[in-house]
C-alpha cells in the first residue's frame, strides 16, 4: 500500500524553505529508502524539466538574431540519480542532513520508520560554520 507524504526542507529555525508530496511504496521505510525515494523523484523531475531547452514562446528569434546571440540556452546534462543518492546518503551519516519525521529525529539509515498519509517528514540541512 503505498502512502503519500509531506516533505518539507526547512532551516534549523523552523523556516520552511520547500514542501512537495513524495509518494513511498510501503508504511514501513527505513530512512535510507526514504532518502532513495526522495533523490530519485527530484532528479527525475528535474531531468524532464532539463529536456525542454528549445524556447517555444509566442516571438522567436530571427535567425540573424539567433546566430548573433548564439544558443539561448544549452541542453543541460541529466543528472544521475545514484551520484545525488550517494551523496545524499554520505551527508546524513556526516549529520550534515537531519531528517525528522512527525517531529522526532532518526537516528540511522537503517532505522524503520513507520508512516501515515498524516506524516510530516522535515529535512534539515546543516550550515557549517565557518571561522572561531
Amino acid at each position: 500500500m503505498s502512502v503519500l507524504l509531506t516533505i518539507r526542507d526547512e532551516e534549523m529555525t523552523g523556516k520552511m524553505l520547500n514542501e512537495f508530496s513524495l509518494e513511498v511504496e510501503s508504511e514501513k521505510i527505513t530512512v535510507r529508502e526514504l532518502i532513495r525515494s526522495r533523490v530519485f523523484q527530484e532528479v527525475k523531475d528535474h531531468n524532464v524539466k532539463q529536456s525542454q531547452v528549445k524556447f517555444n514562446g509566442l516571438i522567436q528569434p530571427t535567425e540573424t538574431e539567433q546566430a548573433l546571440n548564439g544558443p539561448r540556452s544549452k541542453k543541460s546534462r541529466q543528472i544521475n540519480w545514484q551520484r545525488q543518492f550517494e551523496k545524499a546518503v554520505e551527508a546524513y551519516e556526516k549529520n550534515q542532513i537531519l531528517i525528522l519525521v512527525d517531529d522526532r529525529q532518526t537516528d540511522s539509515l537503517d532505522q524503520e520508520i513507520e508512516i501515515t498519509s498524516k506524516s510530516t517528514i522535515a529535512f534539515l540541512k546543516l550550515t557549517i560554520l565557518v571561522g572561531g
